[in-house]
């Protein structure tokens, strides 16, 4: 039933998902049908420019301007064709101040910080041309402050703006265009945060313009991400759960998938932002926290990789740092202290220092091999990425694209590889059943083979002699013998390896009946050094049980079985010995008997804790048998 509504509600997910899609492909096809085009150059006017004070130079409208500054400054002209054939202009800005000036030098058009009063004064006057009075403007402050919370109370924040400039307006403002205009965009934080072309777009059209580029050229791309997101949420979550248990690995990395296409999605549609919020700074805060998440799951999917308990301690604690940093820097945001740019530095420096920290950890834990020089690879890219960028900001690269190209390269070359590991694992655990199959037919062996008629027969002889001479003694012998059928019983429902004190039990309860069917030619010693390790139920047994029938039992006056246990720096190890006949090891038994118990358990030790069994014996002298057991990394 479970199954089948998992299945129902995946269904109707993707018939969602399905259906929204062609409803935007119908919607986009649809405008992009019934309005005119639009162009994108990199600015709207013609002319010269200079950087930081430096000399102008020339430049050309369809060229991108890679360069960094803090303040850079446009003169020129607005060219005829643009005046001619477009209505309207749309440039966005992202993090700077910009400002309009007419060639006898009017302010026209600026994004500077104004107090609410000067808002008022600017874009608001009544019908008759009187002042509003103070209850009429508290009303106005408040109905903006819903709309913009941050806007007025972060003079130093820019943030992400959207500017519609209608050609017929322009003209009114400034009616001798061919004089030229003077731009200047200036960025108020210490470090440059880019290059202009990266900070500024330009949108000309006949109106709506800045929607159909949206839909035409950058829908799409967030499309693209938009699966991913989806793949991230759906595909490895679900693989985690493939193997029957919660795989984090897979978990996390559908998590950083989810968050990597948002964060990806972002970096096309950030400078679009303010078309329909108005708040600059909130859409600064939206771009920026997207940043922050998909480098919180990017460090959670690194610990994720971790195995050593030390390791994993140190991940988590820098991983609640990162979380709780990203925590304080929207916490001083929100309350207008400190935006995401100024904090946002710091942070990029902690998030590469911590991720430097995630790798040389994975690069401790892994061994010589082709699969870990393989993954250490696959992280090169975006390594090299992330500390060009973080440079970036103090040195000045053209550009700071390196890390999502980096990363890019490195999230294929992960979706390749786990693809490939999740393929790995389901064989693994399609062998891992079959090897439960097995053992669960091996046990039904052991168990048919450890309760021979001939067995119960003599062990029920020896009680009922007891019931007549020692009846307190037939009493114990009678709880003993059930428990031991008991344990028998209880050995086909265990799957998973037990404490040996629990063996040990099990096996002084056959003893116990053994001893009493031979009586004084049957000694048992204990040397037991060794209990804190684990192995499969009944897997000692049919050696001290080969040791009494085998050994001591062929002997004409009998004999001792010992059973001890001791540890080395690498293994645990278990001897059963007895001073019995012994055989010749070189020859090849034909007795008739069959020796599948034997075999099942020592491939129930191979396969259950990778264990090995090493029988000796000399004719005459006995026999020993040792259970060799490695000792797991959290046991060294």
């Amino acid at each position: 039933m479970k199954f089948l509504k998992g299945k129902l509600l995946t269904t109707i997910v993707i018939c969602f998902v399905a259906v929204m899609c062609i409803v935007v492909a119908v919607l986009t096809a649809r405008i992009m049908n019934e309005t005119v085009d639009f162009r994108t150059p990199y600015m709207f006017i013609e002319g010269k420019y200079s950087v930081d004070g430096g000399e102008f130079r020339d430049f050309e409208m369809n060229e991108p301007i890679n360069e960094q500054f803090k303040k850079i400054t446009f003169k020129g002209t607005v060219p005829k064709d643009t005046l001619n054939t477009w209505e309207e202009i749309v440039f966005t800005t992202k993090n700077m101040w910009y400002r309009i000036y007419s060639a006898d030098g009017t302010l026209l058009i600026s994004n500077d910080y104004k107090t609410f009063e000067q808002w008022c004064d600017e874009y608001y006057d009544t019908d008759n041309g009187e002042e509003y009075t103070p209850e009429e403007k508290e009303k106005i402050k408040e109905r903006f402050l819903s709309k913009n919370p941050l806007k007025y109370d972060m003079p130093d924040t820019p943030g992400y703006n959207a500017e519609y400039i209608y050609v017929e307006d322009l003209i009114g403002f400034c009616p001798d265009l061919e004089e030229g205009l003077v731009l200047e965009f200036e960025i108020p934080y210490e470090h440059s945060l880019g290059s202009f072309s990266d900070l500024f777009t330009v949108t000309l059209s006949n109106g709506n313009g800045i929607h159909i580029r949206i839909l035409k050229n950058v829908l799409p791309i967030v499309f693209l991400f938009a699966i991913i997101c989806m793949f991230g949420i759906f595909f490895f979550p679900v693989a985690s759960f493939i193997l029957g248990r919660i795989n984090y690995k897979y978990l996390s990395f559908g998590i950083l998938c989810f968050f990597w296409g948002l964060y990806m999605m972002m970096n096309v549609f950030s400078s679009f932002l303010g078309q329909w919020i108005t708040d600059n700074s909130a859409c600064l805060f939206i771009d920026k926290m997207t940043s922050h998440f998909f480098t919180i799951s990017l460090i959670v999917y690194l610990r994720s990789n971790l195995t050593r308990p030390v390791s994993k301690a140190i991940g988590g604690a820098l991983t609640i740092i990162v979380a709780a940093a990203v925590a304080a820097a929207a916490a001083l945001h929100l309350t207008a202290t400190a935006d995401m740019v100024v904090t946002g530095a710091y942070i990029n420096i902690l998030i590469g220092v911590v991720s430097a920290a995630f790798i040389v950890m994975l690069s401790c834990e892994i061994k010589s091999s082709r699969s870990a020089m393989l993954s250490m690879i696959m992280w090169t890219p975006m390594i090299i990425g992330l500390t060009i960028d973080i440079a970036d900001q103090f040195i000045g690269f053209p550009g700071s694209h390196y890390f999502i190209y980096g990363f890019a390269v490195t999230m294929v070359a992960q979706i390749v590889f786990i693809i490939f590991d999740l393929r790995k694992q389901r064989l693994e655990a399609i062998r891992y059943q079959q090897i439960q199959k097995e053992l669960y037919e091996a046990k039904i062996q052991v168990m048919v083979s450890q309760i021979r008629p001939h067995f119960m027969y003599n062990a029920l002889s020896s009680i009922a002699m007891l019931c007549r001479i020692k009846p307190e003694t037939a009493y114990e012998a009678t709880i003993n013998f059930s428990e031991y059928l008991r344990g028998n019983m209880d050995s086909l429902k265990q799957t998973a390896p037990v404490p040996f004190r629990k063996e040990l039990e099990h096996l002084e309860k056959y003893l116990y009946i053994e001893k009493l069917r031979f009586g004084k030619k049957l000694n048992i010693e204990y040397d037991i050094q060794a209990e804190n390790f684990e192995l499969p139920l009944l897997s000692v047994q049919p050696l001290v049980e080969n040791a009494v029938k085998h050994g001591v039992g062929m002997k004409e006056d009998g004999g001792t079985v010992k059973i001890a246990t001791h540890e080395t720096e690498e293994n645990f190890e278990i001897i059963v010995s007895d001073d019995g006949v012994g055989f010749d090891t070189n020859e090849v038994k034909n007795d008739g008997r069959s020796h599948v118990g034997m075999e099942n358990t020592k491939r129930r030790l191979k396969d259950m804790c990778n264990a090995d069994v090493v029988i000796t014996s000399a004719v005459g002298e006995g026999t020993t048998a040792k259970i060799i057991i490695p000792r797991t990394k959290e046991e060294i």
